[in-house]
């Protein structure tokens, strides 16, 4: 038979020697293989265009048979399928454990027929082996293959053919109980052929498993089939669906040990853009939308309007004049005492606590960009990141209850303020807003538009009593979010699984809020604004300079006059320069980050980065 395969030079050269051989043997192949080759069902299977000797090579070492004219190296099937071969090589039934050699799949190759266009044949051939198969062949998937459904996948859609890889829980297989069901469902035109909604792929993406998976370590958490089951899968109102209400408590306990009826109302696919079937989580999200845009413009907006006219003040000769007036009044280099070794302290905490909850909570939330997958892997991966970030969030708690404390005692013990608590809350020490706040906004307002003077602040500005009291609220949006978050079983207790959807979405946007907020309008309020740029050094070193206090804190400076009391501020303590050089690259490395992060994340949001 004539030889025209077009797989190896090598097999073509014995193919042309063929004649050579045949011409010394006493008869052909078919002459003695008879019984076992038969030349009409070799001429109707795939190789029928291939000699003999292409598989069963002419070897000058080996002995030759009786009647044949050489001897044959051993079949070798990698002759000509190479890249089968080596996926073959490299796959789990390669292995000690499932060792699968060609001819069990393909048996017979003198017959072997087609089976790259029928997939059901092929899930037919796993079946031979695999006896769990059977499981398949009653699901959705295996009937809508039965039935001639094109998109419907059989086992090797899932697994591939040759390179068939673990599914192992612990190791890197656990990849493909989520991509292998990713890659179809996320098809829309597939899906939409055999009327199947696309939106439980790209809800999932977006869930806490889904990140994780986005970030490349699918073994932290449930995968699509740990949850929907994988060969068999059923429609949900099927009693033998592992996500029908009878059994979700069970299938959810996999994971969740503590897992309960009211754990298990979570919506693992809610779609927060659909007001129709989830309205709690569709307003939840407008509301929290809402809130960030009108945030941040108003603040940007200040941001921008108080640099402009700051800049323009700064360079006018009316204000160099100014300081050179009040400088020949006081001894040089003379200070005050704004903040104690206490406060910087609780400062230094404060900032290295929320710049580890950034850098380990952003990457969940950006998940699909590369940055977001770099910062995670720097951390080594979701589940150290996730550690470092609850101990950060621990370190959080108690830092507020530090100043919880700091706020009942000022208030209750006076702590050498006269008056009583009501009249300490809404005085010049205190960090409740009141209404001189709104005057010296409004006089703020018409300073940026060149309508009046900048006003003259007391102790705290309207916009650190904002800062401070954003505190508070924040505690309760994250950190009560962030609770239940860390411990669902817990709280499913008390509150529906739903709840925990609407706490994903506050805990996530409310972040945003707070790091977006802290590493640009609060960066700006204290950094770089044209008077203190680059750095404000007073919650580092705890004091301003006499000019500082003057231009920035007048009416709390001419109060410790008028109450005699300005000398008990002076701070006369010499520079450590250590110290100085110290706080100051702290410092550069926290803003920084913060900048980085911030540009990170517009940029992110603006549509690129994915």
């Amino acid at each position: 038979m004539p030889f025209l395969s077009p797989f190896r030079p090598r097999a073509l050269l014995v193919s042309l020697l063929l004649p050579v051989l045949a011409a010394a043997a006493p008869q052909n192949c078919a002459g003695c293989h008879e019984d076992s080759v038969h030349a009409q069902a070799f001429a109707a299977s795939v190789h029928q265009d291939l000699a003999c000797t292409a598989c069963h090579e002419p070897s000058a070492q080996a002995v030759p048979a009786p009647g044949c004219a050489s001897g044959f190296t051993p079949m070798d099937c990698a002759r000509c399928h190479e890249q089968q071969a080596a996926e073959h090589t490299k796959s789990v039934h390669n292995g000690k454990r499932l060792p699968v050699a060609c001819w069990q799949c393909h048996q017979d190759i003198h017959t072997l027929g087609s089976v790259k266009e029928d997939r059901l044949a092929t899930a037919k051939v796993c079946a031979s082996c695999h006896e769990h198969q059977d499981e398949y062949f009653q699901s959705v998937h295996g009937e809508a293959l039965a039935k001639g459904n094109a998109d419907a996948p059989g086992c090797v859609d899932c697994h591939g053919t040759h390179s068939v890889q673990a599914v192992d829980n612990d190791g890197p297989g656990r990849s493909l109980h989520t991509s292998a069901c990713i890659g179809c469902h996320a098809d829309s035109t597939r899906m939409a052929a055999s009327d199947v909604e696309v939106v439980a792929a790209e809800t999932f993406l977006h869930s806490f498993h889904g990140k994780n998976v986005r970030l490349g370590h699918a073994e932290t958490v449930a995968g699509c089939a740990d949850c929907h089951g994988s060969h068999g899968v059923w429609p949900r109102d099927d009693a033998r669906s592992t996500v029908h209400e009878a059994n979700k408590v069970e299938t959810c306990r996999q994971c969740h040990a503590g897992a309960s009826a009211s754990f298990v109302r979570y919506l693992p696919h809610a779609d927060d853009r659909d007001s129709a079937s989830s309205p709690a989580l569709y307003w939840t999200r407008v509301a929290m939308t809402a809130l960030l845009v009108g945030t941040f413009i108003f603040f940007w907006a200040h941001s921008l309007l108080w640099a402009f006219r700051s800049f323009i003040e700064r360079e006018s000769k009316a204000k160099a004049a100014h300081g050179a007036a009040h400088a020949a009044t006081v001894p040089p280099n003379r200070s005050y005492r704004r903040f104690q070794r206490k406060h910087i302290l609780l400062h230094v905490v404060v900032v290295v606590s929320f710049l580890t909850l950034a850098l380990t909570g952003l990457p969940l939330k950006f998940a699909g960009t590369a940055w977001g997958h770099a910062i995670a892997e720097f951390f080594g991966g979701p589940d150290r990141a996730r550690f470092l970030h609850h101990s950060a969030a621990l370190v959080t708690f108690g830092w507020f209850m530090v100043a919880v404390v700091g706020s009942v005692r000022f208030l209750w013990t006076g702590r050498g303020k006269p008056g009583g608590w009501m009249a300490r809350l809404l005085g010049p020490d205190s960090l409740f807003p009141t209404m001189r706040d709104w005057r010296d906004f409004s006089a703020m307002v018409k300073w940026f538009a060149f309508r009046g003077p900048k006003p003259s602040f007391e102790r705290w500005t309207y916009w650190e009593k904002f800062d401070f009291l954003a505190v508070f609220w924040g505690m309760f949006a994250i950190g009560g979010s962030g609770l239940m978050l860390w411990f669902p079983e817990f709280f499913a207790r008390l509150l529906p699984g739903w709840v925990f959807n609407v706490a994903t979405i506050i805990h996530s946007d409310e972040a945003l809020l707070a790091t977006g907020f802290i590493f640009t309008v609060h960066f700006f309020n204290t950094h770089f604004r044209p008077e203190k740029f680059p750095m404000d050094t007073v919650i580092f070193n705890g004091r301003v300079s006499h000019e500082e206090m003057l231009e920035e804190r007048g009416d709390q400076y001419r109060r410790y006059v008028d109450e005699g009391r300005l000398e008990d501020f002076v701070d006369e303590r010499p520079k450590r320069l250590l110290w100085e050089f110290s706080y100051r690259i702290f410092g550069l490395v926290a803003v920084a980050l913060g900048l980085g992060l911030a540009l990170l994340m517009v940029f992110t949001l603006l549509g690129g980065g994915h």
